[in-house]
Order: structure tokens, then C-alpha cells, then sequence
């Protein structure tokens, strides 16, 4: 796991902006963990696939589904067979196809057999000494790469500081992953059943250099019989595979400002309309009640309203759901005012920033269209 964290971070340090909409969620890199003479975790030894096999089927499910209900996104896999590729190679892949997200795929494991349910991280300092080991063992696969000192300056999985170091650098797009991590956490919980362990912080090596939005999903313990008997079953594999497409659906669609319908069967029998056109813009005559503003950061921690904290802005708001505080600037009655609005936060340092919509009773309107379609009857 932690050598596909330190891809992301390879990634997205070297990622061009793209020349289209910003907002927009065209590709994705979907990273299956480990492979090849790396095996993963070996659970308990009942079974013969280990971690690097169920990673790999989960993935490409998730990419099936994907492709199927957005025609529109292009998938980039890491791997798509049993093959051991280097964290730096994983990085080079998905700077190549300019991934507007990327997601590694793993499987936990414990000394102890009793602890089991899923987690996703994101990169950040250390919250517990146990995100430090469980960083720490997944960065060891590095070792299995000729010339990783050289690789990824010096960093060695064994040393605590090296681990310390690696957590301070600057993630730029922390706040999207914590976005799509807690709509992960919740799909699993509520579609699934599944223990729901929580969004937790830690330095994986894979994500520590990436400017895009990054995140490593653990789909349960092989080491716990019952959870490893569920994530072995083809049943375990596409029920989970389903949740990361439906978290990544509303993530797209919270970034977008759209409204992605689809119905609640299973992704494969799913039809998505992913059409998308720029609504007509025509002057208000009278106000509407709609707002637009701009989310700038998404935090699990509270943060103090004032400009210092935001990079000099004023006039911050803030809102919290699904146990996350989200902060946004700007009460304007145009998408145009809000644009403009937009592109100063971006000035100063909120590249991922994106317009949001709210009604005249506070409600968010999920689809901007629809937001400029109401302010068309004033």
C-alpha cells in the first residue's frame, strides 16, 4: 500500500494543469496494490490469493463500472495483471495520462486476528502511532526496487524521522481526497455493512508528492477469517467494488456541480447521463434567492474564522457535514460573479477551489444548470 502512496505523490508533483474545465473529472488512475514478486499481505494462509489478487479484481471493477455509466472519463490503470511495477513507474503513468484523481486499492492486515472493517487515507501528520506502522510497513515495498535511495531522496521506511519528514510536505489537494475518502467510508458503511474504521491521516510514500487528489483505500483484513472469507468471495469483491464507484460518482459530482442521477441498482445495470452543456446566462431582473459561492477547503479539524487562516481571505463561511468542515467565500446572484470570485481564490493558492449553489431557504443545489435555470424566471 504505502509504495502505491508514494506514487500519487510522484505523480502529482510533476502533473500539467489541464487546458479544459478545471472542475472537470475526466480521468482517473486507479492503482491496484503491490503485484508481481510483491505479494501484499498473505492473510491467513487459507487461501491462495493474497493481497496483490483481490487488489487487482476490486480495481478493474471499479473501472468497469466506471467506463460503463461515464463513457466521457478515460480509466488508466497501473497495472492490469499480475506484474510488479516501481512506485516511480506508477507516477509516470499517471503524469502521462494527466489523472485528475488517483486511487490505490489495498487489503489490511494485523498480528492480531480480531481487528477488521474498512479505511481510507489521505496524506497528513500522523494522528496515532498505529497510521506511523501501518505507513511504515506499506512503504517498505520500496525496498524491493533497485536504487529507491536514490529514487525518493534518500527515505528509508525503517526510520521514524524519514516517516516525519515525509508527512510535512505540502498537499495541495488534501482537502478533495478527504472529500472522496468520507463519501468512500459511507458508501462502504451503509452498502456494504461494513465496520466503518474511518478517514485517518498518514504518510504513505505514494501519496506524499502528488498535487492531485489522492487517496489509499484498505478494503478490509485478510487477516481476520470472516472479513478475508468476504473479500475472497466474488460477491465481497463486487460489493465493494460498487461502493468506490458510487463514492467516486458523488465525488464527481460535488466537484462538478452536478446532479448525477442514477438508480439504485446495482452499477452494472445502472444508465448515467453524463451530458453536460454551459447554461445561458441572461440579467436578473429581480433577485431569485439563488447564491453562488466558492468552496475553497474541506477539513476534518474546525478552523477559526479569520482571513490569517485563509490565505487572506474575508468573509469565509463555513458548514459542516458527514462529520467534515467545509468553508466558502462569496454570496454573489450570477455564476459570472461567482467565476470571477473564484479565479482571486485561485490567485491565492486555492487551485481546487469550485462553485457551489444554494437556494433562497439555504439548501445546496446539487446541479449549477439547474441553479442558473431557477434565476432565469426573476
Amino acid at each position: 500500500m504505502a509504495a502505491a502512496m508514494a506514487l500519487l505523490g510522484a505523480v502529482a508533483q510533476t502533473l500539467p494543469q489541464s487546458a479544459g474545465d478545471p472542475n472537470a473529472i475526466d480521468v482517473i488512475c486507479l492503482d491496484a496494490g503491490h503485484g508481481g514478486k510483491d505479494p501484499g499481505n498473505l492473510g491467513t494462509g487459507r487461501f491462495k490469493n493474497t493481497e496483490k489478487q483481490i487488489a487487482l479484481k476490486v480495481t478493474k471493477l471499479v473501472g468497469n463500472y466506471i467506463s460503463k455509466n461515464f463513457p466521457s472519463v478515460k480509466v488508466v490503470y497501473t497495472r492490469e495483471d499480475d506484474r510488479f511495477i516501481e512506485l516511480d513507474e506508477r507516477c509516470n503513468i499517471a503524469n502521462r495520462a494527466k489523472a485528475d484523481v488517483f486511487i490505490s486499492i489495498h487489503c489490511n492486515a494485523n498480528d492480531n486476528h480480531d481487528p477488521h472493517g474498512t479505511e481510507s487515507f489521505v496524506m497528513g501528520l500522523h494522528k496515532t502511532e498505529a497510521n506511523m506502522r501501518t505507513a511504515m510497513k506499506e512503504n517498505a515495498s520500496i525496498l524491493l526496487e533497485e536504487g529507491h535511495a536514490l529514487k525518493y531522496d534518500g527515505y528509508d521506511p525503517k526510520d521514524p524521522e524519514s516517516m516525519i519528514a515525509l508527512s510535512l510536505r505540502q498537499n495541495a489537494y488534501i482537502d478533495h481526497g478527504l472529500l472522496l475518502s468520507a463519501a468512500v467510508q459511507r458508501q462502504f458503511k451503509e452498502r456494504t455493512g461494513r465496520l466503518d474504521r474511518g478517514v485517518k491521516q498518514a504518510g504513505f510514500l505514494v501519496i506524499s508528492y502528488t498535487t492531485m487528489p489522492a487517496i489509499l483505500i484498505e478494503l478490509g483484513f485478510l487477516t481476520n477469517n470472516e472479513e478475508e472469507d468476504y473479500l475472497q468471495s466474488e460477491k465481497g469483491q463486487e460489493q465493494m467494488a460498487s461502493s468506490i464507484y458510487r463514492a467516486f460518482k458523488e465525488y464527481k459530482a460535488e466537484i462538478e456541480g452536478t446532479d448525477v442521477k442514477v438508480d439504485q441498482a446495482e452499477p452494472d445495470s445502472t444508465a448515467v447521463d453524463t451530458s453536460r452543456s454551459e447554461p445561458k446566462l441572461v440579467p436578473l431582473s429581480k433577485d431569485s434567492g439563488v447564491r453562488f459561492k466558492v468552496q475553497i477547503t474541506t477539513t476534518s479539524k474546525r478552523m477559526e474564522l479569520k482571513p490569517k487562516n485563509f490565505k487572506g481571505l474575508e468573509g469565509v463561511e463555513e458548514v459542516k457535514g458527514n462529520d467534515l468542515w467545509k468553508y466558502t467565500v462569496g454570496n454573489e446572484r450570477t455564476l459570472d460573479a461567482a467565476r470571477a470570485v473564484q479565479n482571486v481564490c485561485r490567485e491565492k493558492g486555492y487551485d481546487g477551489c469550485f462553485i457551489v449553489a444554494f437556494d433562497k431557504s439555504g439548501q445546496r443545489i446539487p446541479d449549477l444548470q439547474q441553479a442558473v435555470t431557477l434565476t432565469r424566471d426573476f
